[in-house]
This record gives C-alpha cells, structure tokens and sequence, in this order.
C-alpha cells in the first residue's frame, strides 16, 4: 500500500521508509535538515520560556520579525501587497483540504518528507496524468510563494515537535487520533479487527472520534507516532484550523482500528 515516493528529501531517510507501517510503529524521531541549525535564535528563545504561553510568544515574535507576517493580521489594503502567510494557509486547509491552500501544504510535504500525494479534488494515480494538472498549478501558484511559505511551514512543524516533546506529551512516542473515512475508502476494513490503510501525504485527524465521526462513515483509532504531527490546533491562541482538536498528521500507511 506505499505511497509514491521520492528518492530525495529533506530528511535523514527514505520515504519509503517513512510511510512504512513499520515506521509508524516506531518511535522514530524526524528533524527536517537544518531547520534547527538556521534559526538557533528561535529555539534559544523557546528553550528560555518557561510556560507554553511564554514559547508561543517567542514563537509568534519570531515570525513576525523573520517574515513580516504582522502585517497579515492587518485589514487588506490596495496599498498592502499580499504576503503569504502560514496561518492564512492553515486557515485555508481547515475550509477545504482539496483547495489551493491544501495543495500548497501537500506540495510542502512533498518536498521535505518525500510523499507525493494520493489525492487532491481527483485520486492522483500514474495512469491519469491529467488529474495531477489541479494539484501541480495550485501548488506552485505564486500567490503562496512570495513570502518563502515552505520555510514558515518548516519553522511551524519544528515548533511543534518542540512544544509536543517539552510540554504535552513528553517521553510518549505516539498518541491515538480518529479520522473518519468515506465508504470507497473502509470497503476493506473489518470491524474490530487492526487494519492497514492508506492516508494521504497531510491529514488531517482529531483527538475526538465524535468530531472525526462528522467527516466520513466510519471512524478509525490511529495510533500516530508523535514526530509525524504538523500542528495541533489548540498549540496557538490563534485557532486556524476549524476544529478544537483538528491535528495535521503527515501521512502513508497506518494500522488502524475501526470504532463501534
């Protein structure tokens, strides 16, 4: 059931390793390459924050300094040219995860963890080059690309592995998210058994299977190893996501566990 994959990345191993099971059920650790090392003042600063309240300020101060995103949160003006904007694009994903925002952060996922996506508004399949045409031009659409949106989308998947690690779960290697799949997707699961299935190269989950429940006909128990988590909706006071406990999951294939 493996993914498409590259053969090259921005991290320390292969994709297809990445979206394996078996890497899902380690406890393997992802850094995406020199993220950490450019930008030492950051995680200075998150390392000096004693409560998760005092890092998402340095955080949010550190942004805004590096890519003017203050400037966002202002109303639009003529005089005021666009800056792309990692949580106009989480706000975007959160109304439709098939929409230019959902290929833009599909495209970053991409091209740091070296999965190519398995769906964006068509099932994207080599026998149909045609349905990949949506995806490749909202992708590289030079709206999302002005103001370096895949660094910011690098800073924000590091800050949250920082804040998982240091102040939520600590040692713990994964945590149990629910997604709801349609009917064309759970044709193969079996009730109350462990199933192997495929998700998409960015996900989006919830820690609530009653939520999870709104968006498909049938909820699955994910157990997600922890370093695939690109942000939890409830790390920033600013919620971009439309659910409480809306989580972006990096994808491949999963055990997974239908729920009664």
């Amino acid at each position: 059931m493996t993914q498409r994959a590259h053969p090259t990345n921005l991290i320390e191993f292969t994709a297809d390793f990445l979206s394996s099971p078996e890497f899902n059920t380690s406890a393997t650790r992802i850094e995406i390459t020199n993220v950490r090392t450019f930008n030492r003042d950051l995680f200075a600063m998150l390392d000096d924050s004693p409560t998760l309240a005092d890092a998402e300020r340095a955080f949010m101060l550190y942004m805004n300094a590096l890519f003017h995103i203050d400037a966002e949160q202002a109303p639009s003006s003529a005089r005021t040219p666009f800056r792309s904007c990692y949580l106009k694009l989480l706000q975007g994903w959160g109304f439709d995860s098939n929409g230019a925002e959902g290929a833009v952060l599909k495209g970053w996922a991409e091209s740091r963890f070296g999965l190519a996506p398995s769906y964006h508004k068509y099932p994207l399949v080599r026998e149909d080059p045609s349905a990949w045409t949506p995806y490749l031009k909202e992708k590289m659409d030079s709206r999302f690309h002005s103001n370096s949106i895949y660094s910011q989308l690098d800073l924000l998947y590091e800050f949250t592995q920082y804040i998982l690690r240091r102040f939520i779960h600590q040692e713990r290697s994964h945590i149990t998210l629910y997604r709801g799949l349609n009917l064309c997707e759970a044709t193969h699961l079996h009730r109350r058994a462990c199933n192997l299935v495929s998700l998409n190269n960015v996900v989006s989950t919830s820690t609530d299977p009653d939520v999870a429940g709104c968006f498909g006909d049938i909820i699955v128990a994910i157990r997600a190893p922890v370093s695939k988590i690109v942000f939890v909706n409830n790390l920033l006071s600013i919620r971009p996501l439309r659910g409480e406990g809306e989580v972006l999951l990096i994808g491949g294939d999963f055990w997974v566990t239908p729920q009664s």
